[in-house]
């Protein structure tokens, strides 16, 4: 991604989503309670609210790692995860909503600050997805965009079961 336009395009539209996507969840989660969120799910076998805001905060660190790891290695190869096996070992049912969704605020702050920090020299490294293949910071910011819509989009689908 060497072109400076698109660089700017990508700090100017992308970056502030990385902030607004999350504001609308805490709006989303603002009056769902520790009930709902640990019993209301997506399906039968489907995830809960805060199983899948757990999702979002430990994701959130997963994509913080790789794309340092972009910075700090010549074309990293990333390691893959299961989504329903960290969801199991880590006991997501078992958090408390609201401390989970502060954590991924915090962690969040954090993820922008590292892409605001990156010099256009940066923005060209790359790592190696096990699945997706060339991984550059260009998509590890649009991928964090798109994880977040998919994820509020489940969120209130699991949260209309309660209406």
């Amino acid at each position: 991604m060497s072109d400076p336009t698109l660089i700017d395009s990508m700090l100017r539209w992308h970056l502030p989503l990385m902030s607004r996507t999350l504001e609308t969840l805490g709006h989303i989660l603002a009056r769902v309670s520790q009930q709902q969120a640990t019993t209301l799910r997506d399906g039968a076998d489907g995830w809960t609210v805060l199983e899948v805001v757990c999702h979002l905060r430990d994701y959130d660190q997963i994509f913080q790692e790789r794309a340092s790891s972009i910075l700090e290695q010549d074309n990293p190869l990333f390691q893959s995860y299961n989504p329903d096996q960290l969801a199991r070992e880590r006991d997501y049912n078992a958090s408390e909503l609201h401390a989970v969704y502060a954590e991924l605020c915090v962690s969040r702050t954090r993820y922008v600050e590292f892409f605001q920090s990156l010099s256009p020299e940066q923005w060209q490294r790359h790592g190696t997805h096990p699945k997706l293949g060339v991984f550059s910071l260009a998509d590890a910011l649009m991928q964090v965009t798109g994880h977040d819509l998919i994820h509020m989009e489940q969120i209130t689908r699991i949260l209309l079961q309660a209406e």
